[in-house]
């Protein structure tokens, strides 16, 4: 909307004073002659020529009034002679504006030029133009306060409006938290929709159901009934059975005392059986003492008879080797010289590995007793040495040792029920060119620890560094037996194409402890397997098998030393002189009960060899270490 520019320096014109305009006019102009001031066309174009738009005329009148001093500065402007051409060109423009001043240079009729003296009718048009500016300027400022009210009106509406934008917003924003839960809502309906159709499928499987109990309900009454009466037969039932069974109470309680007073005599009977059993042991040992020698003949590789070996049919104690001597002269006939050997068993080429385990099986009973055992084979190569300690794989020809283990466990399996609970440690060393070696040993060769023999205060015999394996079964035993077997020192020697060249020694520590009856025990069963026992001649032995049997015949030689100086009763008795004498002093001549096998070949040629074996056997025989007790707390 244009705006007219106001100047409030100039005079103000009104209606009222035009003759006084007329007067002061020709001053006026003169002035305005004589100080021109241009003024720019397009203001007066803008204020005279602007077409107001058609609505203001329909408009409701305002009834406030225009003001006078708006009027007055828009009618100054033309006071000037210069504005003349602005209004003469804006005239047309004006649609209201009546052409009732001719323009410039022209006469009020006939469109010349007004004169320059003619000043009244330059006034004249002047005043038409006023009147033509002041109908405008009403006009406009009537249309400006409608604009101004309108103006008013908008604003008030856009914040309105803009208060009502912000509603709606926070309006959407609430449908839209709505619309998302109604949307979870709709999922959670459409659930419980499937939950319904599925609960009604139930329920009327549940009807079906239930009148199918219904109908269980009526036969259960029935059958409740029935049980009811059954019930009051049974009551009248369980009252005597409640006399019977305080009755019954009694008497087991009574069976009770019995079974303890039973047990106290099981126990004090198997005390007894063990007093007597080792009773029996010493008295079969009381002839030469602790140490028992069984002397075991080894059969014919073919199968036959040996002549120089009488085994007497009646007599299972005796032995005898003849020898036939020839005459040195020759004026005589030839001589048989025999030699008489007695021991406590001599078993002949025949016997059975069970009959001879059978000999020494309650011996080997006496290790769960709490006493020290040991069982030792001597002899020389090829005797049947090993055969006799460890046998074949098989169970019909199997040795002494694994016979042992398995005596020992099946006892301590029925000991078990009387309340004793025993543990077991095996180890196997072996003494080779008097160094001990640790049959059990799994690790490098190389790094094999050094091994001594080691006695503690109260005479018990260790070993360092040696392996000591708990084990709780006899096939634990069996597979350590076969794993010293594979470690043992064997070679060829002209006698045997494998023949032992070290002393192995198999120990089971045993452990028993008998809680109910605070007694415990502690034993140890020692099993022995010499080395072969021949001459340097004999054996043909050369180089290291030389070496080796020196140490063998030196350990050997060394152990019939101790066994002369304990049948002598000697104060000094030379165990430390040979790892083996020293490793077996306990069995010697401390506390254990000490058995001897001592195995001779039936060849002709061994005749020598088997003498001297018989001769050492009986000298063990003579040996009398004294009494063996229990280790028994």
């Amino acid at each position: 909307m244009s705006r007219l520019p106001v100047m409030t320096s100039k005079r103000v014109l009104t209606s009222s004073s035009s003759s006084e305009n007329s007067q002061d006019m020709a001053p006026a102009q003169k002035k305005i002659r004589k100080d021109p001031e241009p003024v720019k066309p397009h203001a007066a174009a803008t204020i005279i020529g602007g077409k107001r738009p058609p609505a203001a005329a329909t408009r409701a009148p305002i009834s406030k009034s225009v003001r006078a001093v708006g009027a007055a500065t828009v009618a100054v402007g033309p006071s000037r002679g210069v504005l003349k051409p602005s209004i003469a060109s804006a005239a047309p423009k004006g649609g209201n504006m009546k052409q009732t001043v001719a323009p410039t240079g022209t006469k009020p009729g006939g469109g010349t030029k007004r004169h320059a003296w003619d000043l009244k009718g330059k006034v004249s048009d002047m005043e038409g133009k006023l009147r033509n500016y002041q109908t405008k300027v009403k006009s406009v400022n009537e249309e400006n306060e409608i604009l101004k009210g309108t103006m008013v009106q908008s604003k008030m509406r856009v914040t309105e409006m803009e208060k009502e934008l912000k509603r709606q917003k926070s309006q959407i924003s609430e449908y839209e938290e709505e619309l998302h839960a109604l949307s979870g809502v709709r999922d959670e309906l459409e659930k419980v929709s499937s939950d319904k159709s599925t609960l009604q499928k139930e329920l009327s499987n549940l009807e079906g159901k239930y009148k199918v109990m219904e109908t269980l309900r009526d036969s259960q009454e029935t059958e409740l009934q029935t049980l009811t009466m059954k019930l009051s037969v049974l009551e009248s039932t369980l009252a005597r059975l409640q006399g019977t069974l305080r009755d019954t109470e009694d008497e087991v309680r009574s069976l009770k005392e019995t079974v303890a007073e039973q047990k106290d005599e099981l126990h004090a009977g198997e005390m007894e059986r063990r007093r007597l059993h080792n009773t029996i042991q010493e008295l079969k040992a009381s002839y030469n003492g602790n140490i028992r020698v069984f002397c075991r003949v080894r059969p014919l590789v073919d199968g036959g008879l040996s002549k120089h070996i009488q085994l007497p049919t009646n007599d299972i104690k005796t032995i005898t080797l003849a020898k036939t001597e020839e005459s040195h002269t020759g004026k005589t006939a030839d001589t048989q010289k025999n030699y008489n050997f007695s021991f406590d068993r001599v078993f002949g080429p025949a016997a059975s590995q069970q009959e001879v385990f059978e000999e020494i099986s309650l011996l080997v009973q006496s290790a769960l007793d709490g006493y020290n055992v040991c069982c030792f084979a001597y002899g020389q190569t090829g005797s049947g040495k090993t055969y006799t300690m460890e046998g074949d794989e098989f169970d019909v020809t199997r040795g002494v040792i694994p016979r042992a283990v398995q005596q020992i466990f099946r006892a301590a399996e029925k000991l078990a029920t009387q309340g004793w609970e025993f543990t077991f440690t095996a180890s196997f060393v072996e003494i080779y060119n008097e160094t001990l070696r640790d049959l059990l040993y799994t690790g490098k060769a190389s790094k094999r620890p050094e091994h001594e023999i080691r006695k503690s205060a109260n005479n018990e015999v260790t070993i360092t560094n040696l392996t000591y394996e708990k084990v709780s079964n006899e096939d634990q035993v069996l597979g350590l037996i076969a794993l010293a077997n594979q470690n043992r020192s064997t070679a060829q020697t002209a006698q045997n194409d494998r023949s032992s060249r070290s002393h192995s020694v198999f120990q089971l520590d045993i452990e028993g402890v008998n809680a109910g009856r605070d007694v415990k025990c502690k034993s140890t069963l020692c099993l022995v397997d010499l080395a072969g026992s021949e001459r340097m001649l004999k054996s043909q032995s050369q180089g290291e098998r030389f070496k080796e049997m020196t140490a063998i015949n030196g350990s050997l030689s060394n152990l019939g030393i101790v066994i002369s100086a304990l049948a002598n009763k000697e104060s000094y008795v030379p165990y430390r002189n040979s790892k083996l004498t020293y490793l077996l002093q306990g069995c010697l001549g401390g506390n254990s009960k000490t058995l001897m096998f001592v195995n001779i070949a039936p060849e002709s040629d061994s005749f020598g060899e088997t003498l001297n074996s018989l001769r050492f056997a009986s000298k063990v025989n003579d040996c009398v270490i004294g009494t063996a007790s229990a280790n028994r707390k």
